[in-house]
């Protein structure tokens, strides 16, 4: 009985050291790989930032298209009106009470 506590102590012992040197190497690349994943994540893709780039520009697009269409209506106005009207003063609008 006195020999078999110096035996589980060294069994116990080998099992660990055993357990380290096998089980650190994966636990690094497993930790390598998930920080990798997570800074993948993270990090936009350049694809994310042409998706957004390109939706910017369109509806930019349409606001300008929206500009013109205005504008030539706004021309087409003058063109087709009494050349008076156009001449007349604004009227003056009241002064605010408060």
């Amino acid at each position: 009985m006195e020999a078999l506590a110096p035996m589980i102590v060294m069994v116990t012992l080998i099992l660990t050291t055993g357990g380290v040197l096998i089980l650190r190497p994966i636990a690094k690349r497993l930790g390598g790989f998930l920080e990798a994943s997570t800074q993948a994540k993270l990090r936009p893709s350049p694809d994310a930032d042409l998706a957004r780039i390109a939706e910017v520009l369109s509806s930019i697009d349409g606001r300008l298209n929206q500009l013109e269409e205005r504008q030539d209506f706004a021309e087409a106005l003058i063109s087709a009106s009494d050349p008076k009207v156009l001449s007349m003063p604004a009227p003056l609008r009241a002064p605010e009470r408060n």
